[in-house]
């Protein structure tokens, strides 16, 4: 080794040459704007298509559009839904479902059942805050599912308008699933689009 290398070694680490070779990065983000969020004081703005904790809906006047077919049961491939449908006493081959639960410890948020869902009864909200001390809380039952869908009805209307499930249109509002009708005695009026 030459005397100039062996010099400019005892420099280097007298004078703690790394650090300060290091120390050059911190320098550089020191006057950079940060860019975290400081989350419960800032909430980040989520897009439409945001995929958040399920809601049931209901029809403009307050009827359920849930008719009980089981359709989000099956498209679930976590199996964290579980419906339970019964038939309407008061309009015969009408169903609906009697009790509707989804556990969201078991939900990967993928929206297959809203896709599957043919009358847009389920939509996904913006809601992505779940924290809990007790587990049991996150066991959705129906009353929960229409409380969320009461409360951000606008969140999953623009998750259902961005995912062309539904349309901002009177004719989409207006639409409602009709049920086979008994031959006897009629159970509701005949719909509008093909009267």
């Amino acid at each position: 080794m030459s005397v100039a290398g062996l010099t400019k070694q005892i420099l280097q680490a007298a004078l703690f040459y790394e650090i300060w070779d290091a120390m050059k990065v911190t320098f550089k983000h020191m006057f950079h704007k940060p860019m975290t969020f400081q989350y419960p004081r800032e909430q980040r703005t989520l897009p439409d298509t945001h995929r958040g904790a399920l809601a049931l809906l209901r029809y403009d006047d307050h009827q359920e559009r849930c008719v009980g077919c089981d359709l989000c049961e099956a498209a679930c491939p976590s199996r964290c839904i579980k419906v339970i449908s019964s038939e309407d006493p008061e309009r015969p081959l009408q169903r609906f479902a009697s009790e509707f639960y989804i556990d969201i410890t078991k939900c990967v948020f993928c929206g297959y059942c809203v896709e599957a869902c043919p009358v847009n009864a389920l939509a996904m909200t913006k809601v992505y805050e779940f924290s809990t001390h007790d587990k049991r809380t996150l066991l959705f039952d129906k009353k929960r599912l229409y409380d969320i869908g009461e409360r951000h009805l606008d969140d999953a209307k623009k998750y259902l308008y961005a995912h062309n499930q539904e349309k901002n249109v009177e004719e989409s509002r207006e639409y409602r699933y009709y049920f086979p009708q008994s031959v006897l005695k009629p159970t509701q009026p005949p719909p509008k689009h093909l009267g």
